[in-house]
């Protein structure tokens, strides 16, 4: 694709940015921009900000770059007064495009707060309109407009991957670039759905599924073998010529012939049968049910669709379900559910062509896909689409059989939309009992709730998870390595931590505040992004709540709602009490839904830092306490356990005894004895 800059670079440098109200780095795309500017002429990757609080100032600002923008077409961007990124859009015709925006008495109320809040405006000239619509689609999806339609959910699918530059080639799941040789089959709409089609195809081919590493050094079959899952070539058990024969079979059914396979094999059953080789025949027996079972997953399917993808949206109450369904050499690899953030007055047509668009940005893309809705410009999509492969067709079934397919589809998003808002309006619900049960005088719309995990201080992490109107956002979590809190080191006499050596949780809570509140004061000074908590809930009672408060106050926040949730006597849920300033500790009724929900998200963060510190801990499996110490390498270490046996006696140890250890001289056995008596 061709970009061309409206104008070439005048300025390397960037004028200077109040500190208070930072860039997002994510709004500088990888292309080259021209910048708009609203006071002067344009230059590239430059952006000057003035105040646009009303629909007057951001149609003044529109005017203004009108003068520079071209009639061609290219990709557009209408910035707030922070640099962050409002819209991205495309046009044929971006002078034209920009003049519809300067009227604002024909725009809907959505378009004219767009308007309003506009400061700065940014384009990329293009060669062609399709050019336009996928860099539209790019800039979406890294810069996160919110006035845009937004496809949250971007996993790329899992392939089965038959790998190629080896006598006996491999049969394994992958995922990531497929970059390397061999032939790739997918997607696959989940893990599950690609491992459940790995077992029965290793049943019904019998093609191995380890690393080449671990072909060439076994010695004898594996479980696999003896399971009748592979024909264990690392040993020797099928010859080369044989093995091809397997994986042929296989690139031939995961290519659709899976007719032609099973009639093959069902002739050499018959004839190892008439031959009295039963044992033979009933291991094709075996193949061919496996195969069926692979087969008995496509509970839906249509007869003639070999590769295309099926998307299918249902539109309801302002939010939209999209079902997509993936047809891969005649057979059903599985579905996924998105529900896109989108305006509540957009229509199915439009929420659903911005969907394709970003939904085939970094994807690879079949030779046809099926739609239950007419896109908006289809033609130009399709052209879009196809600019990068091969030729992309899109078509919207009006009879017959994928016309009943896409009809069942919509069912499927139907009810899953009717879960969806089910689910959001109990969670509504819930967050206002919350906020009932707590006295706050606002809706809640984003709680965080805290805890921290150690072992008598070692290892220490701190969790973050939130929850809000869709249930809990996960990509929100946080963890945090708790690095001010020292925990208690061994005594010289027995080398165990003193009794009061349990972990200050208090400074730990006070240490993951100041991190994260600090973080948000820098980042988010206006809270108007969504980085701060309507409510802060802390696994734990008055002495953590007073800790978060104190770190709250010495960060000059007050205005923050925050309690405590601590277990009620004998630790039995149910029985938990509550802390909130200035009131005294309370309880709510054992059945109370909020109750259960508030015991939910404090299991879910309990949950969360257990698994940050295990991490940790797993990590210094194979650690010592002789790491930490300067000058000591791996000889030195060796030779000190050697001696010594373990580094508890190391640190018993006196410094005349160290420093008999062969290797060790006495400078160093003095750094060794310093470092486990610094405090006697």
């Amino acid at each position: 694709m061709t970009i061309t800059p409206l104008d070439p670079p005048s300025a390397r440098r960037p004028p200077r940015r109040p500190k208070a109200a930072p860039l997002d780095p994510r709004r500088s795309p990888d292309a080259p921009a021209a910048g708009i500017l609203p006071n002067g002429p344009p230059q590239d990757g430059v952006i000057e900000t003035r105040p646009a609080s009303s629909i007057a100032g951001g149609v003044a600002v529109l005017r203004e770059a009108l003068r520079a923008v071209p009639a061609s077409p290219g990709v557009y961007r209408m910035l707030d007064r922070k640099g962050d990124a409002l819209y991205v859009g495309k046009a044929r015709n971006l002078k034209a495009r920009v003049q519809n925006y300067t009227h604002p008495a024909g725009l809907s109320n959505r378009i004219r707060r767009m308007v309003a809040e506009t400061a700065a405006f940014e384009i990329v000239v293009t060669a062609t309109e399709a050019e336009a619509l996928l860099l539209e689609c790019n800039m979406i999806k890294r810069l996160m407009p919110r006035y845009n339609v937004l496809l949250r959910d971007d996993k790329s699918f899992p392939f089965i991957h038959l790998t190629a530059g080896h006598d006996f080639p491999q049969l394994a799941k992958f995922r990531g670039a497929r970059d390397q040789p061999g032939a790739y089959f997918g997607p696959f709409a989940s893990a599950g759905a690609v491992n459940r089609t790995l077992v029965a195809l290793q049943k019904a081919f019998l093609l191995r599924s380890c690393s080449d590493s671990v072909f060439a050094n076994r010695t004898r079959p594996c479980l696999l073998y003896q399971i009748k899952r592979c024909s264990a070539p690392c040993v020797g058990r099928i010859g080369r010529q044989d093995y091809a024969k397997l994986i042929e079979q296989a690139t031939l059914f995961l290519s659709g012939r899976s007719r032609d396979i099973q009639q093959r094999l069902a002739a050499e059953m018959d004839k190892a049968a008439e031959t009295l080789d039963f044992e033979a025949a009933a291991l094709i027996r075996d193949r061919i049910r496996a195969l069926s079972l692979v087969q008995g997953h496509q509970d839906i399917h249509v007869a003639g669709l070999t590769d295309a993808d099926v998307i299918v949206a249902h539109q309801a109450g302002g939010h939209t379900c999209i079902q997509v369904f993936f047809f891969r050499g005649g057979h059903n690899w599985g579905n996924r559910a998105y529900f896109p953030s989108h305006d509540r007055q957009l229509g199915v047509e439009e929420v659903l062509t911005a969907f394709v668009g970003q939904f085939y940005d970094n994807r690879a893309k079949p030779p046809l896909v099926l739609l239950s809705h007419r896109l908006v410009d289809q033609s130009l999509v399709a052209e879009a689409l196809s600019l990068r492969g091969g030729r992309v067709a899109l078509a919207v079934p009006q009879r017959g059989d994928k016309k009943r397919l896409i009809d069942r589809i919509a069912a499927t998003a139907r009810e899953a939309l009717g879960r969806r808002l089910a689910e959001s309006a109990s969670q509504r619900q819930l967050l206002d009992g919350v906020a009932a049960a707590l006295g706050l005088d606002r809706p809640i719309n984003r709680i965080e709730v805290y805890d921290n995990s150690h072992i008598q201080g070692r290892l220490a992490a701190g969790a973050m998870i939130v929850a809000g109107p869709d249930g809990l956002m996960k990509n929100a979590y946080r963890k945090f390595t708790i690095r001010g809190v020292e925990p208690a080191r061994p005594t010289a006499a027995s080398g165990a931590a003193p009794a009061s050596a349990g972990g200050d949780d208090y400074a730990m809570m006070r240490e993951v505040f100041h991190r994260r509140f600090g973080r948000a004061l820098k980042e988010d000074p206006e809270r108007d992004r969504g980085l701060w908590p309507d409510l802060v809930l802390i696994d734990g009672g008055q002495g953590q709540l007073t800790a978060a408060q104190a770190a709250l106050a010495e960060l000059g926040i007050a205005d923050v709602a925050i309690a405590g949730i601590a277990k009620g006597p004998d630790r039995n849920a149910g029985r938990e009490r509550f802390f909130q300033p200035g009131r005294p500790p309370f309880s709510l009724e054992p059945r109370d839904p909020v109750l259960y929900f508030l015991q939910r998200l404090r299991d879910e963060a309990h949950r969360f830092a257990i698994g940050a510190h295990r991490a940790k801990r797993a990590r210094a499996i194979g650690q010592s306490p002789l790491d930490e110490i300067p000058g000591i390498g791996g000889k030195r270490k060796h030779a000190l356990l050697h001696h010594f046996g373990s580094a508890r006696a190391v640190a018993r140890a006196g410094l005349a005894e160290i420093e008999r250890v062969s290797g060790i001289s006495k400078t160093v056995a003095k750094k060794v004895y310093d470092h486990f008596h610094a405090d006697g």
